[in-house]
């Protein structure tokens, strides 16, 4: 037997100390990780202890009355969660050795893809009914962590970035337009608007980081447009609230918006004058931006047989 691996600590962790320890760096308290294990919170406790014993390090500091993990604690989680998602590889390959789609999909979303993506998974998952799917809709800056991590088979964005080994398949057109309320003075303009005009207007744009606004001001120092922000917000459903409340214009991708612009009617009172706006789209040139949406994964990664599934029911998809 060799003595050297056998005296290694690390090889004596077990599955429940790693149960432990993800539930407790989850949701940063003993006492719920025991909860949601179905074990007494003592028995968690000596988890805990017993894994920082093997790793050698504390993987857990008391600030005030809560928590939190340490450097040690922090490279554990991401150690765990990456052990998780290989394990789940592996799962995958032996169901597809024995000739079954079956096993675990993970998919990281970027939120605009949360318009459509449902759509998309539905008639998959009722086509392939032995695979279990998980959908993380988060931002993007979110989304290229968990891409740096491993931590999902697929991702969904409109621009991968380009400092790491990703394939790429796009698959659907994503124009980005500009919106406005309908009570906006522009909005009956019936001919194209040339973008200078818009110079002085109030625009609304997501945050720094999101796929939407680097391709918006991208367009714009392209044409050396500077526009007047007036506000960044985080959420597309945020955009669309301020932009019928008057606070603004928008660039959105039109997925984002295809209910809204499809019963853009304002509530006129008896004077004609709109009690409620609806949404529209300007007709402002050089609009809309072509985007598309595409899905990625890691070419240093083996995809498993539901990914690839997946991958080729979009590929069909398209074609």
């Amino acid at each position: 037997m060799n003595r050297s691996a056998t005296s290694n600590p690390l090889l004596r962790v077990t599955p429940q100390q790693l149960r432990a320890f993800e539930a407790t760096a989850r949701l940063l308290s003993v006492t719920r990780a025991a909860e949601s294990l179905h074990v007494t919170q003592p028995t968690v406790s000596v988890q805990l202890r017993e894994l920082a014993e093997a790793v050698g390090e504390p993987l857990f500091e008391t600030v005030g009355r809560r928590i939190q993990l340490t450097q040690a604690g922090e490279a554990m989680r991401q150690a765990v969660e990456e052990w998780g998602a290989l394990w789940q590889r592996f799962e995958s390959r032996l169901a597809e050795i024995h000739g079954l789609v079956r096993g675990r999909l993970r998919i990281a979303a970027v939120t605009t893809a949360e318009y459509f993506v449902p759509d998309l998974l539905g008639p998959f998952a009722a086509a392939h009914p032995g695979v279990a799917i998980e959908l993380a809709v988060e931002n993007r800056d979110r989304v290229i962590e968990r891409l740096q991590r491993g931590t999902d088979d697929l991702a969904v964005m409109m621009l991968p970035p380009e400092d790491l080994p990703l394939e790429r398949v796009p698959f659907l057109d994503n124009p980005l337009v500009v919106i406005a309320a309908s009570s906006h003075p522009l909005a009956a303009q019936s001919r194209r608007v040339a973008l200078s005009r818009l110079a002085r207007e109030r625009w609304l744009l997501r945050e720094s980081g999101s796929g939407t606004r680097m391709a918006a001001e991208q367009f714009f120092a392209a044409h050396d447009f500077a526009p007047n922000i007036a506000m960044s917000l985080g959420s597309n459903e945020a955009i669309k609230h301020a932009v019928n409340a008057g606070l603004g214009i928008a660039v959105v991708s039109r997925l984002a918006v295809a209910n809204e612009l499809a019963s853009a009617s304002p509530v006129r009172g008896a004077s004609g004058q709109p009690l409620r706006a609806g949404l529209v789209e300007l007709r402002v040139t050089g609009f809309p931006i072509e985007r598309q949406w595409s899905v990625v994964w890691r070419r240093d990664q083996p995809l498993s047989a539901a990914a690839r599934r997946f991958v080729a029911y979009l590929r069909d998809a398209t074609t």
